[in-house]
């Protein structure tokens, strides 16, 4: 059985990433892993529909003995001891990567998922511009001439990767006629062409790893990390990998996660925007109690919201590692100095609340909140790298508040569901045009937004919802109304054009996901389509 790249894959030096022997790596990881990912992806299938029968997930009976046992990760390497800021952004464009590797940042999470339109183009951009920066040449001349160069006067920002989520399929690498799996290619090809040069540098070979629903999907990567190290000759427990506890059931599993990864695992974060999606999409039709607020009045603040970073970050320190906080979303706007001064103050508050209860570093999207966020946990951490002495012995949650949705604040309005609709659309469109990260309303939206409004819509008219501030109820009439006038709107925002070519198409997609009696578990699998 032999990989094949598909005739729609020529890219400018793609030859330099798709060598021989960069394939073959590919193909063995496809042919040893592909399966148990497919069965994963089934099991996961299994057990939503049984939770959505009972309205109910709970600590695993099972692994009581690894959740009560006594037992740490392994130790962090020097370069990820430190991580109290860290970057986030794709890994192309080139100008993008050197800004977020001159950021100022400890770590810059350099992401083939979320932000990520996984075409073709952008798939062999992202490793070659890794693999560069990697050997340290990676440099950009903009068509007016400006020089784009990695900084030399302070140190760059730690490279964490970020492979697609297990879901995803590469179209353009074919094994018998069929995808191979995204995130075996994303890894797969930035560890072949990385790992030891990393190495050399002092570093390594390091993942954010996404949209996990089980101690079991863990397990998997921890199987690929063996045999790739095997493979390339590297030390075992070289990589080492920082799980997004970002889907409801993990947040049930962390321990065991850490577990599954012990000698590869450097901690887990709080993708705080998937896991509300999550919530959404797993309790989608267990009744109005697991219905959300408008999905700009859920706060971090709102008690299951607590009860998740807090075990988040008492399971991490139990075990020695670190607890990686959320996403600020808020970005300046450098020609609105009260847009920007906003940003500044939200973005403290976020950070500041995260840095007391423990966590050891955060994200942001944009350069210019790096000082931001590196000035609040300065203030926490003082001269050490991290928290992990904080213990959080004082936490203790259980399965009753992290499913307590219904204590959240706030009502579900026309104005959050026009929101919804407006920003679904307009993300899938910028998404489908080869941009997976979106500046909207002075927020930086990613896949997650967009998934979590259109899966908001879904819910609001399968348990018919009462408007607060209209009274009107969801019904798939109302929304097809909203539907056409926020189209309508985006219309006259973004000319004929790019209208006709992305937006008429992400309004006809989602307004099919969002009036589809069944549920599509990921929204960028039909998009994945509408990609040229």
């Amino acid at each position: 059985m032999a990989l094949t790249i598909s005739a729609a894959s020529t890219v400018d030096r793609a030859e330099e990433i798709l060598t021989p022997e960069a394939l073959a790596f590919i193909e063995e990881l496809h042919l040893r892993f592909a399966a148990t990912r497919g069965d994963l992806l089934k099991a996961r299938a299994v057990k939503r529909e049984e939770v959505a029968r009972t309205g109910r997930l709970d600590f695993l009976p099972e692994t009581r003995g690894i959740r009560e046992g006594d037992w740490r990760v392994a130790a962090a390497p020097a370069a990820l001891q430190d991580r109290r800021v860290e970057m986030t952004g794709p890994a192309a464009p080139a100008k993008m990567a050197i800004n977020a590797l001159n950021s100022g940042a400890k770590v810059w999470l350099a992401d083939l998922e979320d932000a990520s339109t996984p075409t073709w183009p952008n798939v062999i951009e992202s490793i070659l511009n890794l693999r560069d920066a990697a050997a340290g040449t990676l440099a950009y001349t903009s068509p007016e001439g400006k020089e784009y160069t990695l900084r030399t006067d302070a140190p760059l920002a730690v490279v964490v990767a970020r492979p697609r989520g297990w879901h995803m399929s590469e179209r353009h690498l074919l094994i018998g006629g069929e995808p191979t799996v995204g995130a075996l290619v994303d890894f797969g090809l930035h560890f072949f062409h990385t790992a030891r040069q990393l190495l050399e540098n002092g570093q390594g070979p390091y993942y954010y790893l996404p949209k996990m629903e089980s101690h079991l999907e863990a397990r998997l990567w921890n199987q690929i990390f063996v045999f790739a190290q095997d493979y390339l000759g590297i030390p075992q427990g070289t990589v080492r990998a920082t799980v997004l506890i970002e889907t409801i059931p993990a947040a049930f599993e962390m321990d065991e996660i850490l577990y599954e990864l012990r000698d590869h695992a450097s901690g887990l974060n709080a993708g705080r925007w998937d896991y509300l999606f999550s919530i959404i999409k797993y309790f989608r039709d267990a009744g109005p109690r697991f219905v959300l607020p408008d999905r700009a009045t859920v706060a971090m603040t709102a008690p299951f919201m607590r009860a998740y970073t807090e075990l988040l970050v008492k399971t991490c320190h139990h075990r020695g590692a670190f607890a990686m906080g959320g996403m600020a979303a808020v970005i300046p706007n450098r020609r609105e100095p009260d847009v920007t001064a906003q940003a500044f103050e939200k973005v403290r508050a976020d950070k500041t609340r995260e840095a007391n209860d423990g966590f050891d570093g955060s994200w942001v999207a944009h350069p210019d909140l790096v000082p931001v966020c590196r000035d609040v946990f300065d203030a926490v951490l003082g001269e050490r790298p991290n928290q992990l002495d904080k213990q959080r012995q004082d936490v203790s949650v259980t399965a009753d508040q992290l499913l307590d949705i219904a204590s959240a604040d706030g009502t579900v309005t026309e104005a959050g569901l026009r929101l919804n609709v407006y920003v679904a659309i307009a993300y899938t469109a910028v998404w489908i045009s080869g941009n997976g990260a979106v500046a909207i309303h002075n927020l930086m939206e990613d896949a997650a937004t967009a998934e979590i409004s259109r899966s908001q819509v879904w819910q609001q008219i399968r348990n018919q919802v009462v408007l607060a501030d209209t009274g009107r109820t969801v019904t798939r009439e109302l929304v097809s109304g909203i539907l056409a006038e926020e189209t309508a709107k985006l219309r006259g925002e973004v000319g004929e054009d790019a209208f006709a070519k992305h937006y008429l198409p992400a309004s006809k997609l989602i307004g099919d996901l969002c009036l589809s009696e069944d549920y599509t578990d990921f929204l960028t699998t039909p998009a994945y389509e509408l990609v040229g």
